[in-house]
């Protein structure tokens, strides 16, 4: 089976490989020469993703995965291609279409009959059927379900462990019509393993769950439910504050109960899920009230970290403060939605001085966005911790320049009697 996957990301090409060491015969798209390029020659793009680089390899020793800039080209030789390029917000927080309608087009022109698309990039429900199986059908001149099948099917998966979620959990697949649905089932069955697990409903596997809409939303609920949740333990955190109560108690008491899970409160997570996918459920249900409600207040978790810092050493105004941590969250080297692109705005408004620190980016990588860098050991009054980094786990005062106050908006700063390390929800105002 001849497959394309449309985007070489972070979590396309860990699909690309997955697939050719499957023993499909796999052409990777991607519109960054450099990218193609370091694939071709067996170099990952990014790090930080278990075993990519092992099966990387693998699959290009096979000779079953090569990398190009010829979307409609590769998608002219394949038998399914699978469409993972992202969809972002724009500044009024609704879907931007642009990158993902340009692939598609480019998709389209490719297109043989006979061929099977499958978009697994979050989508907003309808999408697939009302917006991008007419964008190819129109493209290609093939008759939908007839010579052209459409499928949804979300990526379900955690970056830094990919290879391990896809075989951990279900592949859920809606097609436009029963036969895109079948098509995409048979697809994934060949392509995925899965371990097996007693715990499910149904023996884990590739799951019909219906239709595209139900496949679409299947995702963004995950995601809200998610955002809903880290919501509702960022306001317990802030009550907490308010009346010195530490929440990591409250909160490992109520998970002690079966039927509870809060998470970890803290500065607002990013990244293209939580912050985004909400948005792409609110762009179809616009009365929705509790995720509008969550979005506001993990929006407002950056500045209250600033708030508890203020309280901590006094007015910010010409304060040199270091912020650890770019990426959106440890280990990952990604910024999209990161907090530190809060943090370092609301610091540089209250007159403090703010620098970036982040162990995955050169210095010309953290000044091209925008900041000042921060060497450890660079002097500074006060420092907050926006990104788990295993670097941070071991903080000393003087790898912040003699300075002692910590805002550790990831509770992974180890203890050390040097530091005083304010959390979130710790009880402290």
């Amino acid at each position: 089976m001849n497959v394309c996957v449309v985007a070489l990301g972070k979590i396309g090409l860990p699909l690309a490989v997955q697939f050719a060491n499957s023993g499909m015969s796999v052409t990777g798209a991607d519109i960054n020469p450099v990218a193609v390029q370091q694939i071709n020659d067996g170099i990952a793009p990014f790090p930080g993703e278990a075993n990519l680089d092992k099966f990387l390899h693998q699959a290009l020793a096979s000779g079953r995965l090569r990398a190009t800039t010829d979307t409609s080209q590769a998608v002219s030789a394949a038998d399914v291609t699978i469409v993972v390029v992202p969809l972002i917000v724009d500044n009024d927080k609704q879907p931007d279409f642009r990158a993902l309608d340009a692939a598609t087009q480019a998709i389209a022109a490719g297109l043989q009959p006979g061929a099977l698309v499958i978009y697994e990039t979050t989508l907003p429900v309808g999408t697939t059927r009302t917006r991008f199986a007419p964008m190819l059908a129109n493209g290609s001149g093939l008759a939908l379900s007839e010579q052209l099948f459409v499928a949804f099917s979300p990526e379900r998966v955690y970056s830094g462990r990919i290879f391990a979620d896809l075989r951990r959990y279900p592949k859920l697949v809606g097609g436009i019509d029963p036969a895109s649905t079948k098509r995409a089932m048979q697809f994934y069955e060949q392509a995925l393993q899965f371990d097996e697990r007693d715990d499910l409903a149904q023996p884990n596997g590739v799951w019909d769950i219906g239709t595209a809409e139900a496949a679409e939303l299947a995702k963004l609920a995950e995601t809200t439910y998610r955002d809903l949740n880290i919501a509702f333990a960022n306001e317990l955190a802030k009550f907490s504050d308010q009346h010195g109560i530490d929440v990591m108690q409250v909160i490992d008491a109520c998970n002690s109960q079966p039927f509870s899970h809060i998470h970890q409160p803290g500065i607002a997570v990013g990244g293209h899920c939580i912050p985004v996918y909400p948005r792409f459920y609110l762009a179809g249900d616009p009365d929705a009230a509790l995720p509008a409600a969550a979005r506001n207040v993990n929006d407002s978790m950056p500045e209250y970290a600033i708030v508890k810092l203020a309280n901590a050493i006094g007015p910010l105004h010409g304060r040199r403060i270091a912020v650890l941590g770019a990426a959106y969250r440890g280990g990952v080297m990604e910024t999209a939605f990161s907090g530190v692109f809060p943090l370092v705005a609301s610091l540089a408004r209250r007159g403090a001085i703010p620098l970036v620190h982040d162990p995955l980016y050169t210095d010309a990588e953290l000044v091209a966005f925008g900041f000042e860098v921060f060497h450890f050991g660079d002097p500074c009054d006060a420092a907050i911790v926006q990104a788990e980094h295993v670097q941070y786990r071991s903080l000393t005062s003087a790898d912040i320049g003699g300075a002692t106050v910590v805002i550790d908006g990831r509770r992974c700063v180890a203890p050390n009697p040097d530091l005083h390390i304010i959390t979130i929800g710790d009880g402290s105002r």
